[in-house]
């Protein structure tokens, strides 16, 4: 008998979303911008159990700076779509890991700062480089 699983390997599926992109959640309705990507779930078996909607492990998985709150998850690519709001996202953690914003393609600028979410970083993120563009400073008047 010819075992055809022997041996075989299935093709990695590769990241849709890219360090930078906002993404929206399609079950929890909420948005957020995506830091790292692992190629499949990371997390140790007893916390992938105890996620509710255990999407397959085997397909890339996001580290995400959720919008409006002081959260960061860790989603599935089957759970994420691009997000086409262009409205800027807001969490404590956005200067640490980016340095600026392409606003015409809605993409934050991702700097070399590792997410580590166990161990902060050795030094603070590296300044934008010469004439790109930046974040306001925190104390700034924005504009709507």
């Amino acid at each position: 008998m010819i075992n055809l699983s022997e041996g075989f390997t299935p093709e990695e599926e590769l990241p849709t979303f890219k360090p930078g992109q906002v993404v929206y959640h399609l079950n929890y309705g909420y948005r957020g911008l995506v830091v790292d990507s692992d190629s499949s779930c990371k997390a140790p078996d007893a916390w992938y159990q105890s996620n509710q909607t255990q999407p397959d492990r085997h397909q890339p998985w996001y580290h995400v700076l959720v919008d409006g709150s002081h959260e960061t998850t860790y989603v599935a690519q089957s759970n994420l779509k691009l997000d086409q709001t262009g409205a800027p996202i807001v969490h404590p953690m956005l200067n640490l890991f980016f340095s600026g914003i392409d606003e015409e393609k809605n993409k934050y600028l991702r700097n070399d700062v590792p997410w580590d979410p166990g161990q902060p970083p050795d030094a603070p993120p590296p300044l934008p480089p010469e004439g790109s563009p930046s974040f306001p400073p925190p104390d700034s008047p924005q504009e709507n």
